[in-house]
């Protein structure tokens, strides 16, 4: 469907039925739309055509959407239907009614595509919703449509693609729009920062929830490998692939986490294996302003590395000091070992194992699709070749893939790169960790994603400024396997005294 189609369907939708009243939509948390659903000044069809009428008029402008879910409002009146039926909420999800933005690489068996942004994934039908969307309708969830991404979250060549899909578009800084969006949840981040929907998930494999979200001034909360499901979700690695969400608020995202989490038959390997580190009570009880007090919080060296007097300098300074007056321990000068070679994704083994978890995993998705006009690797590339203009291979090319196809499944040299990356992870941030006995790690923005990616471990951005042209940028919390409490303890005591975030002005230069 073409943007100007999408816009009059939108546009004609919301003119037959109407917007939400005096209902505050702008920033509105899951907690304000759940009190809205009790007191009567919001129902869940209103609020999904309001956010419907809001994609219409910025989805133009950002390219945040690639598709809206003809079954939203279907979905919504049911969940208005079962309230009404049952008005106490003692036993009803958080998300009961709530629309979320799904990043479209995750699998909805409905009327929705599931692409990886690709043309040539278009009219695909999956078997089944993926493992995260199938919980996220167990708990009532509205799934209003899939957000824009990195074409192939971003795996397609190595120059990247900016933000831009076939399918979608340039996704567009909501604050600057020509400054960086970061990939390769693209949409999810823009969308959730742009009030698009209540809530979104995206995926990482390395950077793809922390960077986004930073460069939105958005929460992203990237898992511990296993503790979300990948089952239905395009691949690259099932080492290191975790679906995440992106809010606007820690609450609203560990909302989002304690729906989403859990053991996954289809997933069963490392899904079985984090189900350990799954709190009873779930994360929400983790929401605690006092979370900084008594956190031992590690700065290691190589991440900080900003001009004397610039905004970034001056702010992340700032804010390491709030740390300590909010009752931290804070242990500055650390050096992660072999830091270098782990960043050097050409180099530390990343590059080796990646491109063939690809093909193998990839070539086993597409294997199980009812239907698909690609069936292989080999067949995607031959359709970018039939295909140059449309998928800007003169721009892009598709290097990785080609990489990729060349490959011939898990020998010698990747099960080699694999033992090094999990020894430069074991002998690196987890040693670090342990020795100093730290219950994080702070950095800014996305810059220890390979570092947390080898050893599949979790992090938090969280909003922490905005530069001289007004671009926002965040503060990662990152730390070891299972250690999402305390991740979502600091992260939220930290947004709880800093409330750094602002909305959006659409502004259109760096300059």
């Amino acid at each position: 469907m073409s943007g100007q189609r999408l816009q009059l369907l939108l546009l004609a939708v919301v003119a037959a039925v109407g917007g939400c009243g005096a209902f505050q939509l702008e920033e509105a948390t899951v907690d304000a739309i759940q009190l809205g659903f009790r007191n009567g000044t919001v129902t869940s069809r209103q609020l999904v055509v309001a956010y419907l009428d809001r994609i219409a008029r910025l989805n133009p402008l950002l390219h945040a959407v690639v598709e809206v879910n003809p079954d939203a409002l279907a979905q919504a009146d049911r969940a208005d239907a079962e309230r009404r039926r049952s008005p106490s909420p003692r036993r009803r999800s958080a998300l009961h009614g709530v629309p979320v933005l799904l990043k479209d690489n995750i699998a909805t068996r409905d009327r929705l595509n599931t692409t990886a942004g690709s043309l040539a994934l278009l009219g695909s039908a999956v078997r089944r919703d993926a493992g995260v969307v199938r919980r996220l309708r167990r708990a009532g969830a509205v799934v209003l449509g899939k957000a824009n991404l990195d074409e192939w979250a971003n795996f397609r060549s190595l120059e990247g693609t900016g933000g831009w899909s076939a399918r979608g578009g340039q996704g567009r800084n909501p604050y600057v729009l020509s400054a960086a969006p970061c990939g390769s949840s693209t949409g999810s981040a823009i969308a959730a920062a742009a009030n698009m929907a209540a809530v979104t998930l995206g995926t990482e494999t390395d950077g793809s929830i922390l960077c986004p979200s930073s460069l939105n001034s958005v929460v992203g909360i990237k898992p511990t490998v296993g503790l979300t499901s990948r089952a239905g979700v395009v691949p690259i690695s099932p080492r290191q692939d975790t679906v995440g969400p992106i809010c606007r608020t820690v609450a609203d995202a560990v909302q989002v986490l304690d729906a989403i989490v859990g053991y996954d038959s289809r997933d069963a390997k490392v899904t079985r294996a984090a189900s350990k580190y799954i709190p009873p009570g779930g994360y929400m009880q983790f929401l605690k302003p006092d979370g900084l007090r008594g956190k031992r919080i590690g700065i290691p060296n190589g991440f900080f590395n900003f001009p004397n007097g610039t905004v970034q300098q001056i702010v992340y300074q700032q804010l390491i000091d709030t740390v300590r007056k909010q009752g931290a321990t804070v242990i500055e000068n650390l050096d992660i070992a072999n830091l270098t070679v782990i960043q050097d994704v050409l180099n530390n083994g990343e590059q080796i194992v990646l491109p063939a978890e690809f093909k193998s995993s990839l070539n086993a998705y597409l294997s199980d699709l009812l239907y698909s006009p690609v069936r292989s690797l080999a067949d995607i590339i031959a359709f970018n070749d039939a295909h140059p203009i449309e998928e800007r291979l003169k721009d892009f090319g598709q290097l990785v893939f080609l990489v990729a196809e060349n490959t011939t499944g898990i020998g010698r040299a990747e099960r080699a790169a694999i033992r090094r990356l999990n020894k430069l992870s074991a002998d690196g941030l987890e040693k670090l960790m342990a020795e100093k006995q730290l219950d994080a790690v702070v950095t800014p923005n996305d810059s220890i994603s390979t570092v947390l990616a080898i050893g599949g471990m979790p992090a938090i951005t969280v909003p922490a400024g905005y530069g001289g042209r007004g671009v926002p940028f965040g503060v990662c919390f990152g730390g070891l396997k299972g250690y999402e409490p305390r991740l979502i303890e600091m992260a939220y005591a930290f947004e709880q005294v800093t409330m750094v975030r602002k909305v959006p002005k659409f502004l259109s230069t760096t300059f």
